[in-house]
């Protein structure tokens, strides 16, 4: 009987019970549920959107080298959604993400570069 009740939350709040499972994850440590979570809660999916946790989760998230935490951490502080990151280091995480072969980071990083050029 459980087994079905269940079966039956997760159908019907799958967005909920996805991110718990991811948020529980994300505690533990794994980067990549740290990225889902900051995505959750950057879109607004299955929790209240909030930008400053988003950006939370992604610096964790980055810090252990996920190339798309540091893409959108790096988008994040050009959108001023933080203010947690130093002088140099947008380009730093940039490169970090196109060392993976993110392209859309090679693109920002060459765009940036073009724009600091007299």
């Amino acid at each position: 009987m459980g087994s079905i009740f269940l079966l039956l939350y997760i159908f019907l709040c799958y967005e909920n019970f996805h991110f718990h499972v991811a948020h529980m994850y994300a505690h533990l440590g794994y980067p990549n549920a740290q990225h889902i979570v900051g995505q959750r809660y950057l879109k607004g999916a299955g929790v209240g959107k909030n930008e400053d946790k988003a950006m939370e989760w992604f610096r964790q998230a980055a810090e252990k080298g996920h190339p798309h935490a540091s893409f959108n951490l790096a988008v994040g502080k050009l959108k001023n959604m933080t203010a947690v990151l130093e002088e140099g280091e947008v380009e730093k995480l940039l490169k970090a993400a196109a060392g993976y072969g993110l392209k859309e980071a090679q693109n920002l990083l060459e765009n940036i570069g073009k724009r600091n050029v007299p």
